[in-house]
């Protein structure tokens, strides 16, 4: 992400949310390990799980997608990249000595890897106005792309939620416009998940 002044405030939001409540879904600001879990099954779509592969967890908080895949079974080389260093070092306290399991602060330590997943990471933007977040969502976008030889993954909130439970703090994307922007910019084969009962949808962009 660049450096942008509102994501000093995510960095913060997201620490105490990790020193309030651990190593835990809302420890990364979800509801439970169900929801959780729900989106990461929409995200791993774009992979070939076939073989081993390497995934980059864009906004990985302390590494709950590589735990989550582990228990399915997967063989990957995981890097997980947040901002926020507390997240980080919690991920790397609880998957020490694993040469499959890293993780960073900085994006430019990331390699290219076959594919790049994001979960949640767009959601809060606290008091920053639409316009400017959805402008770091796309920077983000196409650092998941520069960053992914075979594909990427992202979900957020939908602009189709029921108005009454909106919340200012909350970004609410509109699922139309990114997925136009994916296929402009990034892929002709582009899905557009949004039938999983969640208030949120997922992308998926396929490069080969």
């Amino acid at each position: 992400m660049r450096e942008h002044h509102e994501l000093g405030k995510i960095k913060d939001y997201f620490t105490e949310k990790l020193e309030t409540h651990g190593a835990t879904p809302r420890g990364v600001d979800y509801n439970s390990t169900e929801s959780q879990e729900t989106r990461f099954l929409q995200l791993i779509k774009v992979i070939d799980v076939s073989k081993k592969y390497s995934l980059l967890d864009f906004g990985s908080g302390f590494g709950a997608m590589y735990d989550y895949l582990v228990r399915l079974g997967h063989d990957l080389h995981y890097i997980g990249y947040d901002i926020a260093l507390p997240m980080v070092e919690k991920g790397r306290e609880l998957y020490p000595n694993n040469p499959d399991c890293w993780f960073t602060a900085s994006i430019e330590e990331v390699p290219v890897v076959d594919y790049a997943a994001l979960s949640g990471t767009f959601n809060m933007k606290l008091d920053t106005d639409n316009q400017t977040w959805t402008e770091i969502v796309v920077d983000c976008l196409h650092q998941m792309d520069a960053h992914s030889q075979k594909g990427f993954a992202f979900n957020m909130l939908t602009k189709y939620s029921d108005a009454d439970k909106m919340r200012p703090d909350l970004y609410y994307g509109d699922p139309l416009f990114f997925f136009d922007h994916c296929k402009r910019n990034f892929s002709k084969n582009v899905a557009l998940l949004h039938d999983y009962k969640l208030y949120d949808f997922t992308i998926l962009v396929r490069k080969d």
